[in-house]
């Protein structure tokens, strides 16, 4: 349990591709972002990254540059992967990886003959386009090619998902397009196909960026007060959902969307943009550098 006994004013819960990492690099490509989440540790700010992106990404593209720069002992730094499916602490005290043992709700996975079905599609007739993510452990993620662009990938990512439908309706499944306003598909819904604007997530409708709100509210109570007030950061309007659950569970918060082309809803509590018109981890590094000054006076 942590010492301290004040509340922190502010807490962080960060979506990753987008506000954190580059939606084209797929790592952090700005070095300020990672010295101020440093900085913004240092001071007592928690910090949770709220992420669809699995453990093994995590450890590589963000607690490697963190511990690299300097990331003390003791701050309150946790990640949650795959909307809710697999979280764990970050910080030197976890050994030299920086990562405490890894917790799997094992419930919430993907069936494995499924998993091993679109892993063979994606092999067979979509390797120009996309790869399998394997270290996913709950989730099935098929993520666009970083040699592939943006539009040549949107332009095929529908029928892929189709092809994923029809597998989970054959099997008697249960299962929805998150932006598909059509009847779902059949009977109660299980699994939900979730696409961005890099990959498609396939998944257990359990799961959610509220999930992993709720996930990482559990983790910063075992260790410290929770902050008097949020920003939760993400880059699409399933984002939403860690401000949605906050706000619902008496938390005051304020949601901070770095990519507000797809339009912001309408929301009980207030909706924050770049005032520079940034996007993407250009805004992400925006405002954590606002926060810093903040929290420095």
């Amino acid at each position: 349990m942590n010492s301290a006994t004040a509340s922190p004013a502010l807490g962080l819960l960060l979506d990753v591709d987008g506000p954190i990492a580059s939606p084209v690099s797929r790592r952090i490509a700005i070095p300020a972002i990672t010295r101020d989440l440093v900085a913004l540790a240092e001071v007592g700010i928690p910090l949770v990254f709220n992420t669809g992106r699995s453990d093994a990404f995590i450890r590589d593209e963000v607690v490697v540059p963190l511990i690299a720069a300097g990331l003390p002992r003791g701050a309150r730094v946790h990640g949650v992967c795959e909307k809710g499916a697999s979280w764990f602490s970050i910080g030197p005290e976890h050994g030299p990886g920086g990562m405490s043992e890894v917790v799997v709700d094992e419930s919430l996975a993907m069936p494995a003959d499924f998993s091993a079905e679109m892993d063979a599609l994606v092999t067979g007739d979509y390797a120009d386009l996309v790869f399998f993510d394997h270290t996913k452990r709950a989730m099935v993620s098929i993520e666009q090619l970083t040699s592939v662009s943006s539009a040549d990938y949107l332009a095929r990512q529908r029928g892929l998902d189709e092809r994923a439908m029809e597998a989970l309706v054959t099997r008697g499944f249960g299962v929805r397009r998150l932006d598909d306003v059509r009847p779902d598909a059949q009977g109660d819904v299980q699994w939900r196909i979730d696409p961005t604007i890099i990959s498609t997530d396939i998944e257990s409708v359990l799961l959610g960026k509220d999930r992993g709100a709720e996930r990482a509210l559990e983790l910063l109570a075992d260790d410290g007060p929770l902050p008097l007030s949020w920003r939760t950061v993400g880059d699409s309007r399933s984002d939403y959902a860690m401000a949605d659950w906050l706000h619902a569970h008496g938390h005051d918060v304020a949601h901070v969307d770095v990519r507000p082309a797809d339009g912001i809803p309408t929301t009980p509590y207030p909706v924050l943009t770049s005032a520079s018109e940034l996007i993407h981890d250009e805004a992400g590094a925006e405002f954590l550098a606002g926060w810093v000054a903040d929290v420095r006076g």
